[in-house]
């Protein structure tokens, strides 16, 4: 991946002033995201603080298109000058590509961390931008859950491994494979928040159903509680029937839950990911990454609310 340059329109409206305080701060063509993160400091012009949020982007349904949600969602917010913490839990090491690297290049995963025991701090990688980190994922981790499986507190070794570093960060970005295992369970224990990425069709509604009953059962059996579960419409086309009446559905369903901005499909966004590239870095005026803005200010939003909302009742 090329390494990110910043145009002076750009970098001011990363910073939140005019092209003429830029200037007077530090006058060049282009940016480098050190040149952004320097201004930022010297300028004092970081983004409203969150506390340490840890959001678990997971839908128990393939073909979301989540890890292209969850890695540009985690870029832009290092953008913004939050401090991100990305962890790649699927052994495709799919989000470790969008980022524009290969999981087979890293000699440790979170199977060092989780099995091994080694400091999570000795697996956390660095990105092209100061502020976002990432733990990689390969193959090796598609034996996680199995190395788990007679280990005493296994549900826990995931929040257990994060207090070293937690503390360093304001928000961490799980990114998980679509499945139930062990793996996803550490997952669910250590979040805070949830993110499900879902498509507009009626397929996505078993999928929800499985994972809001995982999380009760949680929450009846292990006591965790997740401060927000949040369902986000990703790849909408307004021109189908059928989707339009998905999200109709979804607003009946689990009107609580969905938010209002919806992800509208875009091919950029695909083409990007494809690549390895978030969709900022490939396209910041596409209609993919306007959307993204859009979330992400919402879900920021959301997380200044206190209080959810019950979950769904179990059926039959």
């Amino acid at each position: 991946m090329e390494t990110p340059s910043y145009s002076p329109k750009v970098t001011a409206e990363m910073l939140g002033i005019n092209l003429k305080q830029l200037a007077g701060a530090l006058k060049q063509n282009s940016y480098s995201p050190q040149d952004v993160a320097t201004l930022r400091t010297k300028l004092h012009k970081r983004p409203p603080q969150m506390g340490h949020r840890k959001q678990l982007f997971l839908n128990f349904k393939g073909g979301t298109g989540k890890t292209s949600l969850s890695t540009s969602y985690a870029w832009r917010l290092a953008e913004m000058g939050y401090g991100v913490l990305l962890i790649d839990l699927d052994s495709q090491g799919h989000a470790t590509k969008c980022l524009g690297y290969e999981g087979e290049d890293f000699e440790k995963t979170l199977l060092n961390v989780l099995v091994n025991r080694d400091p999570i701090s000795e697996v956390i990688q660095k990105s092209q931008l100061p502020t976002l980190h990432f733990i990689p994922s390969n193959l090796s981790m598609s034996t996680v859950d199995l190395a788990l499986m007679p280990m005493a507190g296994r549900e826990f070794k995931l929040r257990n491994a994060l207090r070293e570093v937690e503390a360093h960060y304001d928000f961490i970005i799980f990114d998980a494979p679509p499945s139930f295992g062990l793996l996803n369970l550490n997952a669910l224990m250590a979040a805070d928040s949830l993110v499900v990425p879902v498509l507009a069709d009626f397929l996505s509604f078993h999928g929800l159903k499985l994972l809001f009953e995982t999380v009760q059962s949680l929450e009846e059996d292990l006591g965790h509680i997740l401060d927000h579960v949040l369902i986000v419409v990703n790849a909408f086309n307004q021109s189908y029937k059928l989707a339009r009446e998905a999200v109709d559905a979804l607003k009946e369903h689990y009107p609580e839950y969905l938010l209002n901005q919806i992800i509208r499909q875009c091919t950029k966004f695909a083409q990007a990911s494809s690549e390895g590239r978030p969709i900022f870095l490939a396209d910041r005026e596409s209609k993919g990454a306007h959307d993204l803005q859009g979330l992400i200010d919402e879900v920021l939003s959301r997380l200044n609310k206190k209080g959810r909302a019950p979950l769904p009742a179990k059926t039959a």
